[in-house]
């Protein structure tokens, strides 16, 4: 009896240690990236958005087209520019209607010798030209310096070896990046050293985004990957694999790369070697 007991204990125990080592959850360290990727996008309606999980200022500033900063003013956030989900965002300054203007009291003036007054109306309008064109002068100047500056003194680098099948144009709805064609798993760098602001999938048409922050005034991106390798916050050095290229949310397999320079897509190829 006493050996029937003891083999029934031993069934029990083998059952149980069978039961225990099934279905046993893979640690986090073993699971890519793009595993716990959203499949959530970030729609930006009437110039206002509602943080939802997972977003950063970063990410809806670069949907919105915007210097992050603005809209960190604009809603009164501090660096590190930390928000919360149902946290409503203002991504504009409002229009204000111009007021209807009044009409003017007639005021009686003594009589102006003609030719004095017509001197005086020539001389006016000969000066309103010569102001406009200095200033559009001075700010196209402005423009270009800053252009053509290496960028805050940014060391710019190619991120992935390919075919240039697309170029960036300055067409309102035209492309604002570069298409680097390749295979699927191409190694995607850094194109220069900075910081991971975002690395997601909820931009509508980026596909498996990765954002890098190089300065205050300068981000670039590296859209449609098949797998991203870094996370946000994480540091990066110029040339450090972060990506494999891929064609997610595309037609294609190849890189689109972008340069933002406050907010507002440059052409890469001023910035490239």
């Amino acid at each position: 009896m006493q050996a029937v007991n003891m083999f029934i204990i031993l069934l029990l125990i083998v059952f149980i240690a069978g039961c225990s080592s099934t279905h046993k959850p893979a640690p986090v360290t073993s699971l890519t990236y793009a595993d716990s990727l959203s499949s959530r996008k970030i729609i930006i309606k009437n110039n206002r958005y509602t943080v939802q999980k997972g977003d950063t200022l970063f990410a809806i500033a670069f949907t919105a087209n915007r210097d992050v900063r603005t809209i960190a003013a604009l809603n009164n956030i501090k660096p590190p520019y930390t928000i919360f989900p149902g946290q409503k965002l203002v991504l504009a300054k409002p229009k204000t209607r111009n007021k209807k203007s009044t009409p003017s009291k007639v005021v009686k003036t003594k009589a102006i010798d003609k030719k004095q007054k017509n001197n005086n109306l020539v001389k006016k309008d000969l000066a309103k030209p010569k102001q406009r064109e200095y200033v559009q002068k001075q700010a196209t100047q402005k423009v270009n310096t800053a252009a053509s500056k290496k960028n805050g003194k940014i060391d710019w680098q190619w991120p992935a070896q390919g075919q240039i099948t697309k170029r960036f144009s300055n067409k309102e709805q035209g492309y604002k990046g570069l298409q680097i064609k390749n295979k699927l798993g191409t190694s995607v760098s850094a194109a220069a050293a900075g910081t991971v602001v975002y690395a997601g999938s909820a931009l509508r048409g980026y596909g498996n985004l990765i954002i890098l922050k190089h300065s205050d005034d300068y981000l670039s991106a590296y859209a449609h990957n098949d797998r991203l390798l870094v996370r946000e916050q994480q540091k990066v050095k110029a040339g450090q694999k972060i990506a494999e290229m891929g064609n997610t949310d595309a037609t294609q397999t190849a890189l689109r790369f972008e340069i933002r320079f406050k907010g507002q897509a440059v052409n890469p190829k001023k910035y490239l070697p």
